[in-house]
């Protein structure tokens, strides 16, 4: 059984640990849940009947091997957040909820990727490392997303997409296939992308366009 962590006390943080449950009923004893960590909130704190176990500060000082999970769902938070890990006895697991459609045909997932309940994923497909795909989510065929992108409840990626690093889509957005999303780029919720969108910029709308362009 491995000991594993959440950091990231906040909703999706308390959902994420749900998925953790869900792999422990289905396959017993895989995960030991010792709690979550977040900088936010004061240690010691009980959230859903767990304690807050510290900050960034208490995780680097670990001496024994665990896993953690990062529960953040905005990437440049995320990368900040996994900038500051220096501890050598922290790992980063792969969390996919059993009842997540993940086919066999060629499908290669990264380290500290969350897959959660309801998401299909179907072939020929590279997600790399520290994705989120939330709820009921779909990926189509020969579909590429790099890391860091976080993908909001029931989100459709039609194939041949390739996502870069860093893109945030909000919840029902639709990416219709052979479009290529630019690093950094975020999607607003319920926006249907039928062009190629370009790095560093917030597109919304139907058909979703640019509104403004961010660092």
């Amino acid at each position: 059984m491995k000991n594993i962590a959440i950091f990231g006390a906040g909703g999706f943080g308390r959902e994420v640990k749900t998925i953790i449950d869900k792999i422990n009923e289905i396959c017993p004893n895989t995960y030991n849940f010792l709690g979550f960590y977040d900088d936010g909130i004061e240690k010691g704190t009980i959230v859903n009947g767990f304690p807050l176990l510290g900050g960034m500060e208490d995780l680097n000082k670990l001496k024994e091997e665990i896993s953690l999970v990062i529960s953040i769902g905005d990437p440049k938070i995320k990368i900040k957040i996994l900038d500051k890990i220096t501890n050598s006895n922290i790992d980063f697991p792969t969390i996919i909820h059993p009842s997540a459609s993940v086919s066999n045909d060629d499908v290669q997932i990264g380290k500290g990727t969350i897959i959660c309940e309801g998401t299909i994923i179907t072939c020929n497909i590279k997600i790399k490392e520290f994705v989120i795909l939330n709820l009921m989510c779909t990926v189509g065929h020969d579909t590429i997303i790099d890391d860091y992108c976080a993908f909001m409840p029931s989100v459709n990626i039609s194939g041949e997409v390739h996502i870069h690093k860093g893109v945030y889509v909000g919840t029902g957005a639709k990416i219709i296939n052979l479009l290529e999303i630019g690093e950094n780029t975020i999607i607003g919720a319920g926006a249907v992308v039928s062009k190629t969108l370009p790095a560093n910029c917030t597109a919304v709308g139907i058909p979703a366009k640019p509104i403004k362009l961010h660092e």
